[in-house]
């Protein structure tokens, strides 16, 4: 049988480490059993976190939980998955760069803005980083949510904003929830229906960034645009 968490040395509990060794000396176990601050009946919050882990293998997966997902598991209920789902989003802000002008001059500036928020979503979102002469970005707008294999361009309202920020130049980017950043027939065609839309109103499509897991795909790189 498993210790509870009370039984467990006062030496080894995950927040008398934390305090004594620092917060990196603790396990990605450890960390969720802080956050998950109590088990369930004959269960401590380390194995209920180990539990929670071994369900989604690996760390990185728990960004695809959702609250009813997390709620299957016994002794975590709305609570908790609220807690951990708050946890794991404030650890992707915290990554967000805050200085007040972030210059996208290369694609792969741009894969680093937008990974954090696009690759571990399952259903396709459309974005666009409107930009300045600098290329510094003004404002970044999710223009719609798609399918899990289906972005709704709107070429209209990716324009409309870019006049609205008297933006120089705009980088449009979406998910691929399959993880392959690889362009479909229907990504070519409707970048370059925006290309010659842009161009009509002086607005220049600087890059199409696809986003997969961990690997991208930008139009400008293969020489698309």
């Amino acid at each position: 049988m498993s210790f509870l968490l009370k039984e467990i040395p006062a030496s080894e509990r995950p927040r008398e480490r934390l305090l004594k060794h620092g917060v990196k000396s603790l396990s990605n176990y450890e960390l969720l059993a802080i956050i998950l601050r109590t088990g369930k009946r004959n269960c401590s919050a380390i194995d209920l976190a180990k539990e929670l882990l071994s369900r989604y293998e690996t760390l990185d997966r728990l960004n695809e939980a959702t609250v009813e997902e997390l709620q299957e598991i016994k002794g975590i209920g709305l609570a908790k998955s609220i807690e951990v789902l708050a946890a794991i989003e404030l650890g992707k802000r915290i990554n967000i760069p805050t200085v007040s002008k972030i210059c996208l001059s290369t694609p792969y500036q741009s894969y680093l803005y937008l990974k954090d928020s696009l690759q571990h979503l399952n259903q396709e979102h459309l974005v666009a980083v409107y930009l300045n002469t600098q290329s510094e970005v003004i404002a970044e707008k999710t223009i719609s949510i798609g399918t899990l294999t289906h972005t709704l361009f709107n070429c209209r309202d990716i324009l409309k904003w870019g006049l609205k920020f008297s933006a120089m130049g705009i980088i449009i980017a979406h998910n691929h929830p399959s993880g392959n950043p690889e362009p479909s027939r229907e990504d070519y065609e409707i970048t370059k229906r925006l290309i010659n839309g842009a161009g009509l109103v002086d607005i220049l499509i600087v890059d199409h960034i696809i986003i997969g897991k961990k690997r991208y795909y930008s139009f400008i790189e293969h020489k698309k645009l």
